[in-house]
């Protein structure tokens, strides 16, 4: 059959709603760039000119052309050897985006696919199409499933007020100040050239979403909202890390076995829950300085920028400052924790360190008979609140920027003990702290619970066990363990996820 025939057929088989969001998950907006054949030409007009005359017209003329031109540039594309591309990471998000909506083109060639892939070095697990979708954008997608037509037009009229955002901007105009988002597909491309808007203006992105949560804000409830869904539902949605579906991000499993025992238990326990969490898991036993810049190497390929988050153990001896190796030598601890932050295929995700190693030989002793021989080796704004607000600093978007971030902001630091204090271990099972970290995690999935709160719950359970020292004077202490967060967001624990299982449900 006419190549021209089968996309013409392929077109005429999607919903309009699929082929909103279709343009929307291929338009992604932060493809990398420049990139190897990059024309370096302004996406401007490409990613919000045929969402604003579908709005403006009720007619997915332009989309249509935009998608039979991506299919036509892939079905002519040569993958080449070596050399990651534009149209690389293009061709992934485009085959990933039909996978999700159940929309995949019987013409499109796997073979491609899998050659791409290939460039990118994805193992066997890193080549579920669920890794390619951007969670951000999966986010949003959700956001504009909750509203009704009548509350993203009530966006797009508090977007129009905005005098100084939208000066010169002609797509604004070709929209227009009114609009019905009522016909099929109409209201997912207003919304979605909202989101590009503010992207491009660089008002909102995956982590900094205060722009378009004000947005918001301002709609009607009574005639906004999905049936059973609120406003504050809606808001509250964007406030948490974007980590949908497989996998929940890569974690990172470092420990030093010589010379301390059970060290292989705590493998064994960390790289259980991180599976069960639905991350992709990478171990490194009896790491070396080399062995850290080697995996720090790694994490700066390509291939890491389509996860969304990162999380690493690092299981060791130490005291106050440092940690020590395999080979005995030592390394700093903060040159540890402030090395992993600036890696870029990471930045504005969530990153979590758990560090278990002594700090120190400090103990919270417990001394007394009865001890002897016991041990067990509301927002700062309310929009209501007009009185608190008038009394507050008026703080308006010419003083805002979210351009710049200080490289540890969206990480926590989650230590097994406090400075200059022991770290307790049990002969065969290794550390204490390990243990029940993971113990807590595997009982909260599917709760709802965000780290923070496991974290919390593991420093009051963690302080309640008392331990013993190894040595001759058999002291019963006490542990405690404690965070440190640089998180602008909440990062919840997923669902349990089955990564070699099928658990899409395709969208409408």
């Amino acid at each position: 059959m006419d190549e021209v025939i089968q996309v013409t057929q392929w077109l005429s088989s999607i919903t309009p709603r699929k082929k909103a969001k279709l343009f929307f998950f291929t338009t992604h907006a932060d493809t990398p760039s420049p990139m190897v054949g990059s024309n370096d030409v302004d996406t401007h007009e490409e990613t919000q000119l045929p969402l604003a005359t579908t709005v403006a017209l009720h007619n997915f003329k332009n989309i249509d052309e935009f998608l039979k031109k991506k299919v036509n540039t892939f079905s002519c594309y040569n993958v080449i050897e070596n050399e990651i591309t534009k149209t690389d990471y293009e061709y992934l998000r485009f085959y990933s985006a039909c996978k999700y909506l159940d929309v995949v083109p019987p013409f499109l060639d796997l073979e491609k696919i899998s050659a791409i892939q290939n460039k990118f070095e994805m193992t066997d697990e890193e080549r579920d199409y669920r890794l390619l979708l951007d969670s951000a954008d999966l986010v949003l997608e959700k956001v504009c499933d909750y509203l009704e037509p009548a509350g993203v037009s009530q966006m797009w009229t508090a977007l129009r007020k905005d005098r100084n955002l939208i000066r010169g901007v002609k797509t604004i105009d070709i929209i227009g100040f009114f609009v019905d988002p009522n016909p099929t597909g109409i209201k997912e491309c207003l919304f979605f050239f909202i989101v590009r808007f503010l992207q491009k203006a660089d008002k909102i992105n995956r982590v900094n979403t205060n722009r378009l949560e004000r947005l918001i804000a301002q709609c009607d409830e009574s005639s906004s909202c999905e049936e059973g869904k609120t406003i504050d539902f809606i808001i509250d949605s964007l406030r948490f890390y974007p980590t949908e579906l497989y996998p929940f991000g890569f974690c990172l499993i470092m420990c030093v076995i010589e010379g301390r025992d059970g060290a292989m238990q705590e493998i064994e326990k960390t790289m259980e829950i991180s599976r069960h969490l639905g991350m992709i898991t990478h171990t490194e036993k009896n790491p070396t300085k080399e062995t850290i810049e080697l995996v720090k190497k790694e994490l700066m390929k390509p291939k890491y920028q389509f996860y969304s988050s990162f999380a690493c153990w690092f299981m060791s001896h130490g005291d106050s400052n440092s940690m020590v190796l395999a080979d005995g030598e030592t390394i700093e601890r903060e040159w540890f924790l402030t090395s992993f932050p600036d890696i870029s295929t990471f930045q504005l995700k969530p990153q979590v360190f758990f560090m278990v190693s002594c700090r120190g030989a400090n103990k919270f002793s417990l001394k007394g008979d009865e001890f002897e021989g016991q041990s067990a080796t509301c927002d700062y704004y309310d929009i209501g609140s007009a009185l608190i607000r008038n009394r507050m600093l008026d703080i308006t978007d010419s003083v805002r920027d979210i351009s710049y971030v200080q490289p540890m902001m969206d990480t926590l630091v989650a230590y097994s003990t406090i400075l200059d204090h022991l770290s307790g271990r049990a002969n065969t099972h290794g550390s204490i702290y390990v243990d029940r970290a993971c113990v807590l995690m595997s009982e909260n999935i599917s709760r709802g619970r965000s780290l923070t709160e496991i974290l919390e719950h593991l420093s009051q359970d963690l302080h309640e066990i008392l331990q013993e020292t190894m040595d001759e004077d058999r002291i019963v202490y006490k542990q405690a363990c404690h965070y440190d967060s640089f998180f602008r967001k909440t990062l919840k624990l997923p669902y349990t996820r089955h990564p070699k299982e099928d658990v899409h449900s395709a969208p409408q």
